[in-house]
């Protein structure tokens, strides 16, 4: 495998991504809009108030998706799966106006590509990202024709070994696209907790030198905020109006109120992580350093010109005195003034 030199900070629409930026929050819209253009619009409408960054589609046509034998999946009751994916084409002569409309919004509007004619057509809408779905990692045609548009390609990597991901890197950058973020993801609708490997992101970044991120298909939202405690950059997730609305992909999807509420629990994982740095209390802990950490005491009354000695300290809060670590410092040095027990002692004291 080769290392990729990591890019630490990527731009989208505007908005910066990577080391020390806020997570870039995508509600995958996929194909729940259910060939209604209005449900599209009233979806970019409700992701845009929960307060996420992206919205994102797909743009597929069945002819060029799967074969018209392909078998059935279990998980949607084997329904001929060709006739399935036709149910959900996205009519692309809508993309310049729910694209425009995303933007009235305040949102970002992109999609998946799945042929050359969307790749083209979305180029000429100037959409300022591309999406690589985990079931398109291995076709490496579609992916440098993607990323020879030059920008940044979101590449999830469902079911993926390590090779598949080189080779998809290596189609990116055939092209001189270097501006890569892999996403873990687990390719099962819903996926379960337990098979989500989230330490996956660590792994990815560490061989490939990537930005990562992950793709939520779990149902609830406590996995996504799992993946931006370990650093995750992209978050994507399923979104819906209505869970009950006919789809495949409605049922694992969160709604606008759900999609609020792990937006607002994102931003405050986000401020608790902090800085790293540590340097002493903050602003707001310093009455609790003074008053709640410990400091010398005098354990009895000490009168003026004792030399003072470890039987007459102790340690006890607050923390007004000299620290319990420098009382090596205090030993043996004269008291100024009488000190009554149970004072806190300060330098001026001796």
């Amino acid at each position: 495998m080769v290392m990729t030199k990591q890019n630490s900070i990527l731009n989208i629409g505007g908005r910066k991504i990577g080391d020390g930026q806020p997570c870039f929050v995508i509600a995958e819209i996929g194909s729940n809009h259910n060939q209604d253009y209005d449900l599209a619009c009233k979806m970019i409408n409700a992701a845009a108030q929960s307060g996420v960054d992206a919205v994102k589609f797909q743009t597929f046509r069945a002819t060029s998706h799967y074969s018209k034998k392909s078998p059935g999946f279990g998980y949607l009751n084997d329904r001929n799966t060709h006739e399935l994916i036709q149910s959900l084409e996205l009519d692309r002569s809508w993309q310049k106006a729910l694209k425009e409309h995303a933007k009235k919004c305040g949102v970002i509007f992109f999609s998946s590509p799945c042929d050359s004619d969307a790749i083209s057509g979305l180029a000429a809408l100037d959409v300022p990202a591309y999406k690589v779905a985990s079931f398109d990692l291995t076709d490496d045609v579609l992916i440098s024709e993607m990323a020879a548009i030059g920008k940044p390609l979101i590449m999830s990597t469902g079911m993926s070994t390590w090779m598949d991901i080189q080779f998809a890197i290596d189609a990116a950058r055939s092209v001189h696209n270097n501006q890569l973020v892999l996403l873990q993801c687990t390719s099962l609708y819903p996926a379960p907790a337990h098979l989500s490997n989230l330490n996956a992101m660590a792994s990815m970044r560490s061989v490939f030198g990537t930005l990562v991120g992950y793709s939520d298909h779990t149902m609830g939202n406590y996995i996504s905020l799992a993946a931006v405690a370990m650093g995750a950059c992209v978050i994507e997730k399923h979104f819906t109006l209505d869970r009950t609305l006919p789809g495949p992909d409605h049922a694992f999807a969160i709604e606008p109120q759900e999609m609020f509420d792990l937006m607002n629990k994102i931003r405050e994982i986000e401020a608790a992580c902090g800085d790293g740095i540590k340097n002493g209390p903050r602003q707001e802990e310093i009455e609790m350093a003074e008053k709640g950490r410990r400091s010398l005491h005098a354990r009895v009354s000490i009168t003026a010109g004792q030399v003072i000695r470890d039987d007459m300290l102790v340690a006890k809060r607050p923390g007004y005195g000299i620290p319990p670590f420098l009382r090596a410092q205090v030993l043996g040095r004269t008291a100024r003034r009488n000190i009554e027990a149970d004072d806190w002692i300060t330098w001026d004291m001796l």
